[in-house]
């Protein structure tokens, strides 16, 4: 127990360039989720996640539409998911995930990104075996032992529950995120989930200080400048 998860609420996007980016990551992943599993939010359960999300996000309903609609247009873009592992100043590790139609273009923007700060890209699994694929599903209204009841009644197997100020937090397998959502509604059907993701978490947390705290911040910052960046995860306490 205690895993401790910084929760990540959505900030009020202080520049045009940031709600630019927003607004583009969301677009392309909700494309590609109508575009391999349907229009219909209802019948698609990946992109109802991705719209409930993007509306909590304060993405424009406009955008969301036109993202789905773009799919019965005959428009065909094509974006591939690559994941990226590295190394950064001390003794951090970094995976970045993202989305491109362009993948040569995408890998110099963030090897150049490491190599500015000290760091350097590492091969496939060279990073990711310290770190737990999860779903995270956070909200308010049920107890950790509410919860708990909830999902074993369906016979899923959660990693771990924890309280984080008044909000649960419930972590499962990646592949478990539906079910974990679907069983929480059958305890409280008005449920909001303030956190509904899948994400990489380092089994341990390292602190950093000085030079190497710093080319961590500027690091960090230089993969968000980068529009095909859609998550950056590591292992360093903020």
């Amino acid at each position: 127990m205690g895993r401790a998860f910084e929760v990540r609420k959505a900030s009020i996007q202080k520049t045009g360039a940031a709600k630019a980016k927003l607004y583009s990551n969301f677009a392309k992943e909700i494309y590609l989720a109508a575009k391999n599993g349907g229009i219909n939010p209802d019948a698609n359960v990946n992109l109802k996640r991705l719209v409930d999300k993007a509306k909590k996000s304060q993405v424009p309903s406009d955008i969301i539409q036109r993202a789905i609609d773009k799919v019965n247009s005959g428009a065909d873009e094509s974006y591939t998911s690559c994941r990226y592992e590295g190394f950064g100043p001390g003794s951090s590790t970094i995976i970045v995930d993202c989305l491109t139609d362009n993948v040569n273009r995408t890998v110099g923007f963030v090897r150049a990104a490491f190599t500015k700060c000290k760091g350097k890209l590492g091969v496939e699994n060279s990073v990711s075996h310290s770190y737990e694929n999860l779903s995270i599903v956070g909200f308010k209204g049920l107890t950790e032992e509410e919860a708990l009841d909830a999902v074993m009644m369906d016979d899923i197997d959660i990693k771990d529950i924890e309280l984080d100020d008044d909000l649960t937090i419930v972590y499962g397998d990646a592949k478990d995120l539906h079910k974990i959502k679907e069983s929480l509604k059958k305890a409280k059907n008005d449920i909001d989930f303030e956190i509904d993701e899948i994400s990489m978490i380092p089994i341990d947390k390292i602190t950093l200080d000085g030079e190497d705290k710093e080319m961590f911040d500027k690091l960090l910052s230089m993969l968000d400048d980068i529009e095909d960046v859609q998550n950056v995860y590591h292992n360093v306490n903020l």
